[in-house]
């Protein structure tokens, strides 16, 4: 299956990496497209249209504001579309590309080294195209989640955007250990180390969050006292926070699906 790719940003060089594999590029910017096609002996493209006219399914991963402008310079070419738009549903994809399967998916950047969850949600006419080699080509990049459309706001919150969020925790962690003495890739290190050791502890453990927590903190030592620091600095709800936010943010317009 010849894969095109619409755009060459980050969410896109975190795919094409990840697969490996040779794929058509278009971007406004040549040089990137140019440049992120090299790296795996694909070929960028000077337009969209050419990207549609070669490929068997078209990735959108231009911005989401831009969804009926590219659309309208791929129709009757696209022969399938898979979105990574962030805040466009289903009801927006198929409306700008009637009458070809569209799949929309919301993966994440560690989809460059083949540890991406990704949440998906297929269109209508999804059984009409190639479904089964788009999940096959991204479960290659990892983990694929089937998820209501409707719950797929949220999805993009707990998968998709929150690397970012984890990231800002290693680096507030990192910043207080510098602040304490380490040096700082001692102290990335550490922290790294450690947020991948409880991540195994979950994932392959098989270990509840909370007990994970558990085992850890003993009643009255230094864990404890850190935990009710965090606590009183109102971590939880700072997490809720960000993922309303990012729930409203790509919540559709009232009276639209």
């Amino acid at each position: 299956m010849r894969i095109g790719v619409i755009g060459a940003g980050n969410m896109a060089a975190a795919l094409v990496r990840g697969l490996g594999e040779p794929v058509l590029v278009a971007d406004p910017v040549a040089e990137r497209a140019a440049s992120l096609a090299a790296e795996t002996g694909g070929e960028a493209l000077e337009a969209n249209a050419y990207v549609a006219d070669r490929a068997d399914v078209v990735v959108l991963c231009h911005k989401p504001a831009q969804l009926e402008e590219v659309a309208e310079g791929l129709a009757g070419r696209a022969r399938a579309v898979v979105s990574l738009l962030g805040g466009r549903s289903l009801f927006d994809l198929e409306r700008a590309y009637p009458g070809i399967p569209v799949y929309r998916f919301m993966p994440n950047v560690a989809a460059e080294v083949g540890r991406a969850v990704l949440c998906y949600a297929p269109g209508s006419r999804a059984p009409e195209g190639p479904e089964a080699e788009v999940l096959e080509l991204f479960g290659r990049v990892g983990t694929v989640v089937a998820v209501p459309e409707a719950q797929m706001e949220v999805a993009t919150a707990l998968a998709g955007c929150a690397p970012a969020f984890h990231a800002l925790v290693v680096e507030a962690l990192v910043d207080a250990g510098v602040g304490h003495g380490l040096a700082p890739e001692d102290a990335t290190r550490m922290v790294v180390g450690a947020m991948a050791g409880a991540a195994a502890l979950m994932d392959e453990g098989g270990l509840d969050p909370k007990e994970v927590r558990r085992r850890v903190t003993s009643p009255g030592g230094s864990t404890a006292r850190g935990l009710v620091a965090l606590e009183r600095g109102g971590l939880r709800a700072a997490f809720q926070d960000a993922v309303d936010a990012v729930v409203r943010g790509g919540a559709p317009p009232a009276g639209r699906p």
